[in-house]
């Protein structure tokens, strides 16, 4: 079978590359930069190319996109043209080839101001019926990138599986606070509790979105750790995280204090990931008790993929303050 990888030279496109290279499949990674994963350096936005790489395609991966990192770097047109024009050219493309199965990664930031609970209000429980409501023009213009794949779903029968996908990056926070009072490692792992998945399983679920399209036809996915948070922890997470964690994985305590590592306060939402799990029949790995048991081993959290691909960071330059400047 023939498959399109688009964004290859990035982190979740290298990730998809690598696990299908050695695959029965033939492999087509398309990106604006080169790299040992890409077979065709060019534009989603070039619609030509986009028609030649798609040629005898069964299967589309879409990762190419630009990131929440590049809103203070790039335009609104650029963003535009990448996440909605570039979005399209593949999704006609795909349709008029005739392919199976269209897989499209988003982003949790498309809830964007949905996440933020008034004052005093319990952390957000955070599932595909939350409406989305974009902040800045990254969740704005993936968002419309997703109401164009459910139109070619509807009007086209393109088979188009949606997933909102949460933190993976390597990269450190962009948050000075946060990079001020955490360790880089202290900070991510508190992540696993609630917005973070490590990027085996971020493939994983790629794999299985696109061997359930077929009978799906469309839907929307969370993809991020399972959280060890219920309903009802809701209230006390947004002012006393760290009792429901010690309630819910109490063994993190004593790993925490060995490290010197220090709880987040407070967890204003959660992503929830059971729809993912029940529909596509997706098991992550990396959640937060494993993570606390690959600690307690002395061994690295990342998994193996997650280490061999490393940090690309996001721009060819470097900034003073944090990875990359916020908007």
């Amino acid at each position: 079978m023939k498959i399109l990888i688009t964004g290859s030279a990035g982190h979740l496109g290298e990730a998809l590359a690598r696990t299908l290279k050695d695959s029965a499949h033939e492999v087509v990674a398309l990106d604006i930069l080169d790299s040992p994963f890409t077979t065709d350096v060019g534009s989603i936005t070039d619609r030509s190319l986009v028609r030649r790489c798609m040629s005898g395609v069964r299967t589309v991966f879409h990762a190419a996109t630009l990131h929440k990192p590049h809103v203070a770097t790039h335009n609104r047109q650029d963003f535009v043209d990448t996440n909605i024009t570039g979005t399209l050219n593949l999704l006609e493309e795909a349709t008029a080839a005739g392919v199976e199965s269209f897989v499209y990664t988003s982003t949790t930031s498309v809830f964007g101001d949905a996440l933020v609970p008034p004052p005093g209000a319990p952390a957000a429980w955070v599932t595909e019926e939350v409406t989305p409501i974009p902040k800045n023009i990254y969740g704005v213009t993936k968002s419309a990138a997703e109401d164009l794949c459910q139109l070619f779903h509807r009007n086209q029968g393109l088979r188009c599986i949606i997933l909102r996908t949460s933190r993976f990056f390597p990269e450190e926070d962009d948050n000075r606070r946060v990079r001020e009072t955490y360790s880089d490692e202290n900070a991510k792992a508190n992540e696993y509790l609630y917005r973070r998945a490590d990027i085996e399983d971020i493939v994983s679920a790629h794999l299985l979105a696109a061997k359930h399209a077929p009978t799906l036809g469309f839907r929307k996915y969370i993809i991020s750790a399972t959280t060890p948070f219920l309903p009802e922890d809701l209230a006390e997470l947004r002012a006393h995280a760290p009792l429901v964690v010690r309630r819910r994985v109490p063994q993190y305590e004593d790993e925490y204090e060995r490290r010197g590592w220090k709880m987040f306060p407070n967890i204003g939402r959660v992503y929830v990931n059971e729809r993912a799990r029940r529909e596509l029949g997706w098991i992550p790995r990396y959640d937060f008790p494993h993570i606390i048991d690959r600690l307690k081993a002395g061994e690295d959290f990342r998994s193996p993929l997650a280490q061999v691909i490393g940090s690309k960071g996001y721009h060819a330059e470097e900034f003073a303050d944090g990875p990359y400047p916020v908007e």
